[in-house]
């Protein structure tokens, strides 16, 4: 069941997920971290989220990720990450990470030989669309509606989901907000919460997300883990905070438990 957390009240859950040993912080970035904006590559975190994400990070055994359907390329832009960062990220829904101690792992092998052709085809599809993007992505590629004109996205998704299913039928379909996404590669945020578990040997994970595709990282999650969704649908979070601003508070409010605990 999910509850609603109340800025200032430190909940059982989040208590608990402050005290196991060794603690990952994953976060999906757009719509948790940072308000969902209209140009994709214009977003960023709010600042008390960087804050947050800054003092959980700097203590011991405590791991901060993002993990984005964002390329690596991309999410290293918006997040403004440097190479000297502490921060893991993990890309493409997990198909691309970059570790603080190994640097970027990305496989690019199985890109299909008629890539251009298809986002060619994508492309001519919605030219005729006022407001209605392709958004280039390692892996495949993103049909973003948030600038669309009124009526305009409908027309949009209906065009892309009947190309999709007799073009790309094996590749994997995404659906978020005001976006359609397409990628030949099967990784989800599950993947990706695995691989980063994996690589920090975390004994808990705090993963948090806005939108559906970050469900499939929430309902791999244990009972020594704790998911937080941000605003509203159906979710598998133990947690819900209204927006990003409401997430920052309970990133401070993890962070201040967590140094209380050690």
């Amino acid at each position: 069941m999910t509850r609603d957390w109340t800025p200032g009240d430190l909940d059982p859950a989040l208590a608990a997920i402050a005290r196991t040993p060794r603690l990952l912080v994953a976060l999906d970035f757009d719509g948790t971290v940072s308000p969902h904006v209209a140009d994709p590559m214009s977003a960023r975190a709010l600042p008390a989220a960087v804050a947050a994400v800054g003092r959980l990070a700097a203590l011991p055994q405590t791991f901060v990720a993002y993990a984005s359907g964002r390329s690596l390329h991309d999410l290293r832009e918006i997040t403004e990450h440097e190479d000297g960062s502490p921060i893991l990220l993990a890309g493409s829904h997990g198909a691309q990470f970059w570790f603080p101690d190994t640097g970027e792992e990305t496989d690019l092998s199985s890109e299909p030989a008629d890539q251009a052709e298809v986002v060619a085809e994508l492309r001519a599809l919605i030219a005729d669309l006022d407001g209605v993007v392709h958004e280039p992505k390692t892996f495949g590629f993103g049909v973003h509606t948030r600038t669309a004109a009124p009526g305009q996205e409908e027309i949009a998704f209906l065009r892309v989901e009947k190309w999709a299913s007799e073009r790309i039928p094996s590749w994997r379909r995404r659906t978020g907000h005001h976006l359609r996404e397409f990628s030949w590669r099967a990784e989800g945020k599950d993947a990706a919460l695995a691989r980063l578990r994996t690589h920090v040997q975390a004994t808990g994970v705090l993963f948090a997300g806005d939108d559906v595709t970050d469900e499939d990282g929430m309902r791999t999650l244990g009972s020594e883990d704790l998911g937080v969704r941000i605003g509203a649908g159906e979710t598998a979070a133990g947690l819900r905070v209204a927006d990003p601003a409401a997430f920052a508070g309970l990133l401070d409010a993890l962070a201040d438990a967590r140094a209380s605990a050690q």
